[in-house]
């Protein structure tokens, strides 16, 4: 009965990667950019992508905490620092 095999909140989402919750959140964007559609399947994109985003926001501090427990972040008091992104050296400039 619904246009989506997985579109409820607490079942649908779970079985998605983060990937795939991911292309499916950014095509939703495109069609609500496009303004083609009416108000109310606006809306149920809507509601889709705040759910998908929320799942996706929960299996991001997932890993987070994953990488958190890998290098023992808060053994001795260490931070893992932000990642810069542009290339530019760490700490670990010389091993």
């Amino acid at each position: 009965m619904s246009n989506q095999s997985d579109s409820t909140p607490d079942s649908g989402e779970q079985t998605l990667s983060f990937e795939q919750a991911l292309a499916e959140l950014e095509g939703l964007v495109e069609r609500l950019e496009s303004g083609e559609q009416g108000l109310e399947r606006d809306l149920a994109d809507f509601e889709r992508g705040i759910n998908l985003s929320r799942q996706c926001e929960k299996q991001l501090q997932e890993a987070e905490q994953v990488v958190y427990k890998l290098v023992g972040d808060g053994e001795e008091g260490e931070h893992l620092q932000p990642f810069a992104g542009d290339g530019a050296p760490g700490d670990q400039d010389g091993e």
